[in-house]
């Protein structure tokens, strides 16, 4: 039997040494291509990627490293034979993450771009979302960076090419502490100029003020270069701190922007008329879909009032419909105001399935997953599901699982569970670990955001430019081509991508024929396909029978004239017999710390 994804061009894209994918197109020769996704039918895959440590390309970082020292990507890295081989991995969608021109420590001003004050910077690179305008991009990625702003416009056109629909941030709570926009257009009134900071709150301000205060936070803001940092009157900090004097573990390289919430008296709104902070944001939005961007991953969505995702959001998905919005959002009580009344298209699913997998990885019974999905069961189609991304500790650090085999059975769940979006962060493909302090990220188990910095195993997977695999281990290829084949029957299993769920745990939790807090077993069916997927936690292999209750075949429309069946292994090509009858039990060998996707087709007329 064929393996899911083994055609010649999918394994040459997936970057596993099989030659080459055709070079990267010179950017003049580059054309517009038209990029569309119909969420109807497909499920997004998501390949986030914080850009500026895709092409870093340094031997031995050090900690709070320089460019030079630690390397530095840049957009030109993103060449077509690279986003050929992510689009090959799975992904329909690609998140640069880090975009926007944010403070830095890195000496621009040889391009016009003022400096910032590094006592108010997070590390040597500065912060991705302590953005410093919102209408420019990250100088540090442009090979020329006084064309950068085409050197973008060229990346999403290589995207489109690629099949890959582009997102970027869009940071609405906070912007740096220096925020200055020297590209915004001429029509434009910059952030804070037409404010009246002796006033701590108004609806006609973009910020929030401490009135006769210095910003004079928990440590020093001296600098002997550009001496004392000065704001007066302070302003408050990106984390809701109304006070001059936030600590080192705030936000305090950020000011919060003011959507019309008097917090200062009882959190009262004041949106009527509408907040010119609504129209600034609202027009950096258009702004950007006008550039291409396909949909926005909004940054801590629920610290911005749902009234203006309401109105923003309908305001711009009425010049581009087909724009989507992704909310970082982490209270539950909030998510159905998000969705029907902001009108999100998806949210970040961390506190319900994320949080779940994890505890189940690190020993708690996989149990804990029915409830997971029931406690987002009506919205489940808008919930993002994930196990890495830029916030969270990768899976191979040890103050995860320890080892990247760990993250294979919860990814059977994260991608398969539903047809709601799933997303994987870059480098997770190859087991990224993430050692060692990198700068001001200290030896967390994330990989920075702050700092420059090279990952090893990316710069292995890229191999000089060729994005081959070529200097990966071998057990690190075998963990990107798994990865590939989970996402791409995420992808194209309509089953996954279209059809119904069954969860099939309230049957099995005193099968002792199967081990209900070591594996989760479920059903998808579109049509005449049905999935069985059990994911196994355990490091054991397991002779297990899965228990299938007689509800399961009424609820799906499954056959009961037949029992016997040949069922395909999409994650080994294998044949497997099948046994499947009303309140039976299905025999199954289920291989450790990963999983089976087994396969049947409903309407095989081969004799029983």
């Amino acid at each position: 039997m064929r393996r899911t994804i083994l055609t010649a061009a999918t394994v040459c894209c997936l970057g596993i040494g099989l030659g080459a994918c055709g070079n990267s197109t010179p950017a003049e020769a580059e054309a517009d291509t038209l990029f569309t996704f119909d969420n109807s039918t497909e499920k997004m895959v998501i390949y986030q990627v914080f850009t500026r440590l895709f092409g870093a390309n340094a031997k031995n970082p050090v900690a709070w490293g320089s460019p030079e020292q630690n390397g530095l990507g840049k957009f030109a890295d993103f060449t077509q034979r690279a986003l050929d081989s992510i689009s090959g991995l799975g992904a329909t969608h690609i998140w640069y993450t880090g975009v926007i021109e944010h403070a830095t420590q890195t000496d621009h001003t040889a391009d016009g771009i003022p400096l910032d004050h590094p006592a108010v910077i997070k590390g040597k690179a500065g912060s991705a979302y302590a953005i410093k305008d919102y209408y420019d991009v990250d100088p540090d990625l442009a090979t020329n960076p006084a064309r950068r702003m085409q050197e973008f416009e060229n990346l999403v056109r290589r995207t489109h090419r690629a099949g890959l629909g582009v997102i970027i941030d869009f940071v609405p709570n906070h912007v740096a502490r220096q925020y200055h926009s020297d590209a915004k257009p001429d029509s434009v009134e910059d952030l804070g100029a037409a404010d009246d900071p002796t006033l701590p709150f108004s609806p006609l301000n973009n910020f929030y003020y401490v009135p006769g205060t210095t910003f004079s936070p928990q440590f020093s803001l001296e600098d002997s270069v550009l001496g004392t940092y000065v704001e007066q009157p302070a302003k408050a900090t990106g984390n809701d701190q109304f006070h001059p004097s936030p600590g080192v573990n705030d936000w305090y390289e950020t000011v919060k922007l003011n959507y019309g919430i008097d917090y200062v008296n009882g959190r009262t709104e004041h949106f009527d008329p509408i907040p010119p902070t609504w129209v600034k944001m609202r027009d950096i939005l258009l702004f950007w879909a006008g550039k291409g961007v396909d949909a926005f991953r909004c940054d801590m969505a629920e610290m911005v009032p749902c009234a203006f995702w309401h109105w923003a959001i309908a305001s711009v998905k009425e010049q581009y419909p087909q724009i989507r919005f992704i909310a970082e959002i982490y209270g539950p009580d909030a998510y159905r105001s998000y969705i029907h009344h902001g009108g999100f298209d998806y949210l970040y699913d961390k506190v319900g399935l994320y949080d779940t997998l994890r505890a189940v990885v690190g020993g708690r019974s996989a149990l804990a997953i029915t409830p997971a999905w029931q406690a987002v069961d009506d919205i489940a189609d808008h919930m993002l599901n994930f196990l890495e991304n830029h916030d969270e500790q990768r899976i191979a650090s040890p103050f995860f699982a320890g080892s990247p085999e760990k993250g294979r059975a919860p990814l059977l769940v994260s991608a398969l569970l539903r047809t709601n979006p799933v997303m994987i962060y870059f480098a997770q493909e190859l087991g990224e670990a993430a050692p060692g302090a990198q700068g001001f990220s200290g030896d967390d188990g994330r990989t920075t955001i702050f700092d420059y910095w090279t990952l090893n195993t990316l710069q292995r997977w890229r191999n000089g430019g060729k994005y081959d695999g070529g200097q990966l281990t071998d057990a690190e290829k075998d963990l990107r081509q798994y990865y590939a084949t989970v996402l791409h029957i995420a992808r194209n299993e309509k089953a996954v991508s279209q059809g119904l769920f069954f969860d099939l745990m309230y049957a099995n939790t005193d099968n002792p024929m199967m081990n209900p807090h070591r594996q989760y077993a479920f059903l998808r069916k579109h049509e005449e396909t049905l999935l069985l997927i059990i994911a196994n936690f355990d490091e054991q292999a397991s002779q297990s029978q899965v228990h299938i209750p007689a509800h399961a075949f009424d609820y799906l429309a499954l056959p009961t004239d037949k029992t016997h069946y040949t069922a395909e292994d999409l994650l080994t090509g294998h044949s497997v017999p099948l046994s499947l009858a009303p309140d039976s039990l299905t025999a199954v060998t289920v291989p450790p710390l990963s999983g089976v996707v087994l396969k049947i087709n409903l309407a095989d007329n081969s004799t029983d």
